[in-house]
This record gives structure tokens, sequence and C-alpha cells, in this order.
């Protein structure tokens, strides 16, 4: 990369991060460990859901194909789990690229 091209990407970034940073900050309060704690809670649930899912299927049918409504279900399991995954990751881009104000917290023992 030239010299040129170095300066525009540096320049587009700190414009990248300006615009997110004043979009993103008014609409969501600051965030603390605690707040986000339901969040991961919820991803858990979702996980132990999807997997849980494919356990009792397996159960239920070992040494065949799972019926239609089987893999509806495990479908709609999935595409749940995934939804909460990408919204998690978006979240902590959020946060890692400075665009959120977050709350101190103080060290726990």
């Amino acid at each position: 990369m030239t010299m040129n091209n170095n300066r525009l990407m540096l320049e587009l970034e700190k414009v990248r991060r300006e615009i997110n940073r004043a979009v993103i900050n008014p609409m969501i309060p600051e965030l603390s460990l605690d707040d986000l704690k339901p969040m991961l809670t919820m991803v858990a649930h979702a996980r132990a859901a999807y997997v849980s899912e494919l356990l009792e299927i397996a159960k239920l049918s070992p040494n065949t194909v799972p019926s239609n409504d089987q893999v509806k279900q495990l479908r709609q399991c999935r595409e749940t789990f995934d939804e909460l995954v990408s919204a998690v990751n978006a979240l902590e881009t959020v946060i890692q690229r400075d665009y959120l104000d977050v709350k101190a917290t103080g060290r726990q023992s």
C-alpha cells in the first residue's frame, strides 16, 4: 500500500469510529459487567436448548433419519442460538471499538 492509501485507511477508521460512536452511544446506556450477565445467561440457555434438542433427537431416532418435525424444531433452536450469538458478537465489537461508554468496574475479590 502506498503512503496515500495508508493515510486514507487511517482517516477512514477515524471517521468510522466517530460516526459509530455518535450514533450508538446515545442509544444505549452505559453498560457494566452486571448488565451483561443476563444476556450471557440467555445465550447459555439457548446453547443448552440447541444441544439438548440434538441429544433428544438422537435418543428418539438413533438408527434413522430424524423426522421433518424434529429437524424443524432443531432448526428453530439453532436459529435462536445463532441470532443471539450474532447479537452478542455485535455488542462485543461495539465495546471493543469504543463506540459505547461502559461503567467503570471496581476490582472484585
